[in-house]
């Protein structure tokens, strides 16, 4: 019986949901990238598979929550079950093709979310594990709009000084355009 499943991205951060025995877990053969929303105007983390590439990120048990929750947060994405040593039974949201607009129609990262998940790597890993999820994720290209005034992500959190400056240094590290709002 599948009841867990792999986040490896905001579901990083235990402050955006209740579901219980989360622990940390690398998963071989997959990358973890950005795509550009069908129906939003936003860029949202997805993963696709790569033989040669792994992921960090948090397995959480689905626990008396349920699946219809987690399903209606995750509304842009397939579950599937995992077929990765060491993740029997558990699975994976990845973006449903028909959620995805083509690359490069220009729909910016919200600063908020990506400031919602380095927060989750940092308390789960530390400032490499912030390191680490940015050099696994593809997609940097991508614009980043700054709404840390008025966040528009949904379960944006507030960033200590030093998480914001971690955040700040690594989408510089990467080379990512911040936009602001007009």
């Amino acid at each position: 019986m599948v009841d867990s499943f792999f986040g490896y991205g905001s579901l990083v951060n235990a402050a955006t949901h209740d579901y219980p025995n989360t622990r940390p877990a690398t998963l071989r053969g997959w990358r973890r990238q950005w795509v550009q929303s069908a129906t939003r105007n936003v860029a949202f983390l997805s993963v696709r598979p790569d033989p040669l590439s792994q992921i960090a990120g948090l397995i959480a048990d689905i626990g008396a929550i349920g699946w219809d929750i987690l399903d209606e947060r995750e509304a842009a994405y397939d579950r599937q079950i995992l077929d990765a040593s060491g993740f029997e039974g558990i699975t994976i949201y990845q973006a449903k093709p028909q959620a995805m607009a083509p690359v490069g129609s220009g729909k910016p990262v919200l600063l908020s979310y990506l400031d919602c998940v380095v927060q989750g790597f940092n308390t789960v890993y530390g400032p490499d594990g912030v390191r680490d999820f940015f050099r696994s994720t593809t997609g940097w290209d991508t614009p980043i709009l700054n709404d840390r005034s008025a966040p528009i992500y949904p379960r944006a959190q507030i960033l200590s000084a030093a998480e914001t400056k971690l955040a700040d240094d690594h989408i510089a590290m990467v080379g990512a355009m911040v936009i602001h709002p007009t």
